[in-house]
């Protein structure tokens, strides 16, 4: 099985999908011949993949493409005045609390990879914003608010990206690895109280829609949800509850994946049994993880880049960064799991 390494990281570097400037669009259309506007969370997720194939490659190239991604964030995305990090730039006028957590990721990973203070200091900076505006005084957290007045959105029950969730426990990584950064410990609590939020709620958060392609788009979430246990897998609750999510992962992607299916779960999937395996909550299936990663390989696009799923039998024409992201690191965890090397810790996941 082919590994995607170098004709992902060409792809990231050639296609276009980063724009001079270090922002990454959030799709290209494949069909249509044009990227979308940039998106300031694909851009975080651009800037931790860089750095991993930087680490991977050894190509300084990579690491400049990554600085590059990180100052569109430090010195275009991020308003330091009204302490924001807008969703899209044109118009500002939303904030995710998920999107900020995957910015504070990106510029931690180009921080710890080029010692450049001025990631690290923004995403500090974010991190306290996303402890003050975004907690809600049930003590869930607002999914999304409003800018410039930062009042949240109103929740939709049956769209993930628009409630609260476990999901959220990936974003609140931020903190984690903050405080891990700064030694303050401070920006552990916030991440400790999401994972006792999430901990209490994920059971329900499965199916969660009578439609399959809704449930499909929930698993990817769900998946969001064992990547933020990895902290903390050495607790013997959280082992318990990631190799428990990966049963149930695999169930509904094993039974929905001849109508809807999308690459970024197969790769999570895979990704998450190989660390669940390496922190000793949940030994590995080889032989899932085997179907998984040559599923995955089928989504390659011609030129490096991965189509976002397939419907019908059809491939979407979505060529997706986070997508080809996920699978990058995947596949390349695989290629060396599968040869018997050591385990591959780059730092947690992209």
């Amino acid at each position: 099985m082919p590994v995607p390494t170098s004709d992902v990281g060409e792809w990231l570097l050639d296609s276009g999908i980063q724009e001079p400037g270090g922002g990454v669009a959030r799709y290209h259309r494949a069909d249509l011949g044009r990227n979308l506007p940039i998106s300031v969370e694909i851009t975080g997720y651009a800037a931790s993949a860089l750095v991993y194939l930087h680490g991977v490659t050894g190509q300084e190239v990579y690491l400049e493409r990554a600085l590059a991604s990180a100052h569109f964030l430090t010195r275009t995305a991020w308003n330091p005045r009204a302490a924001a990090l807008p969703f899209e730039l044109d118009p500002p006028a939303f904030t995710y609390f998920f999107d900020c957590g995957i910015v504070v990721r990106g510029l931690l990973a180009a921080w710890r990879a080029s010692g450049d203070e001025e990631c690290l200091a923004t995403a500090i900076a974010i991190g306290h914003a996303m402890a003050a505006d975004f907690r809600a005084s049930d003590g869930t957290l607002h999914p999304i608010l409003a800018l410039p007045s930062k009042h949240p959105v109103g929740r939709d029950p049956r769209r993930w990206s628009r409630s609260e969730g476990c999901y959220q426990l990936k974003a609140a990584m931020a903190w984690w690895e903050l405080a891990e950064a700064t030694g303050e410990e401070t920006f552990r609590e916030p991440y400790e109280h999401t994972l006792d939020q999430a901990l209490r709620t994920w059971h329900s958060f499965l199916p969660g829609h009578p439609d399959g392609q809704h449930v499909m788009d929930r698993l990817h979430a769900f998946l969001y949800f064992l990547e933020g246990l990895l902290p903390v897998a050495g607790d013997p609750r959280c082992a318990a509850v990631l190799a428990e999510g990966i049963r149930r992962t695999a169930h509904y992607l094993n039974d929905l994946a001849s109508g809807f299916t999308r690459s970024d779960v197969y790769a999570q999937l895979l990704r998450i049994r190989l660390y669940a395996d390496w922190c000793g909550a949940a030994h590995l299936d080889r032989h899932a993880a085997d179907s998984e990663a040559r599923q995955l390989a089928r989504f390659e696009a011609p030129g490096g880049g991965y189509y976002f799923g397939r419907k019908g039998g059809q491939w979407l024409p979505h060529l997706n960064p986070v997508s080809a992201i996920f699978a990058l690191q995947a596949l390349e965890l695989w290629r060396t799991a599968a040869a018997g090397g050591p385990p591959v810790h780059h730092h947690l996941l992209i």
